[in-house]
């Protein structure tokens, strides 16, 4: 279940990641930020109030509010990042955030298999190769992997933090909420001092408004991959949940080959087999 879960997370932040990188090609990071979570939020305050999850409430929700100041600066930079492309380059550096919660786990004292071992090493390396990472180039390429970077060190705290917010289903929905709230505060607020600054929130031609679908599937589906990682970090150890979650660049990749025809180079297209080799002694060790 560990492995199912954490594989459900891969496949719905590797969507949401397209999915958010798409329309910041045509809106600020920022608002894609508030307006994607802003929607998230209130899907679940209303889940919160139908399931009664305010009785939950507790010293754990901190660590929702700290994941929820993390999250937004790993978000806003990762989109970025993801605007100036390619997103088969840039997405699978972001697999660079497992090292925070694997770190953690093995801290404090998780110790895989061997075969996990050799598993974890294979998977990350396969999903690094999966994007054909180009460390030269122009200076906008070298801009996309420090603001990469960035957000792997803030996507892995979330992970570590968002996995000790809660203990049970209406408790991690209680959770997810708070995070959300503190999101697009601490987005909106980035969003007003931007503006006030003289960077424009909205494109000349104003909000486009067909992108919201897209814009309201980023916020719920990094919400359910929040989710379900929490759920998988509960259930096995950290350092296998860690990883398979991690392997959400290959579903970004395979994304921006259907719907944006970019190419996959043969390193890539073994990164990814690389990738799956890795899953199989994972789940199976």
């Amino acid at each position: 279940m560990t492995a199912f879960f954490a594989l459900a997370t891969s496949l719905l932040w590797g969507l949401a990641d397209f999915g958010g990188g798409v329309p910041t090609r045509r809106l600020p990071a920022l608002t894609v930020v508030v307006v994607s979570q802003g929607i998230a939020a209130a899907v679940l305050g209303a889940i919160v109030v139908a399931t009664g999850g305010w009785s939950e409430a507790g010293p754990r929700l901190w660590f929702a509010c700290a994941a929820g100041l993390a999250g937004p600066v790993a978000l806003i930079c990762f989109y970025k990042a993801l605007a100036l492309g390619p997103m088969g380059v840039v997405s699978p550096l972001g697999t660079l955030s497992v090292a925070v919660p694997v770190g953690v786990g093995l801290f404090l004292g998780e110790r895989p298999g061997p075969v996990q071992a050799v598993g974890i090493a294979v998977a990350v390396a396969g999903v690094i190769l999966a994007g054909g990472p180009q460390m030269r180039g122009a200076p906008v390429q070298r801009r996309a992997i420090v603001l990469t970077l960035i957000a792997a060190l803030g996507f892995g705290t979330v992970f570590v933090l968002i996995a000790e917010a809660s203990t049970s289903v209406t408790g991690l929905f209680l959770a997810l909420f708070v995070q959300r709230v503190v999101n697009v505060g601490v987005g909106g607020a980035a969003l007003y001092v931007s503006v006030r600054r003289g960077a424009p929130a909205l494109p000349a031609t104003g909000f486009p408004w067909p992108s919201l679908p897209a814009l309201a599937f980023v916020g719920l589906a990094d919400v359910a991959a929040n989710g379900t990682y929490a759920v998988a970090a509960r259930l096995g150890p950290v350092t296998v949940a860690a990883v398979l979650a991690s392997l959400y660049p290959v579903v970004t990749a395979l994304a921006a080959r259907g719907f944006l025809s970019e190419r996959l180079r043969t390193l890539q297209t073994a990164g990814a087999g690389l990738a799956l080799l890795g899953t199989v002694l994972l789940a199976t060790g």
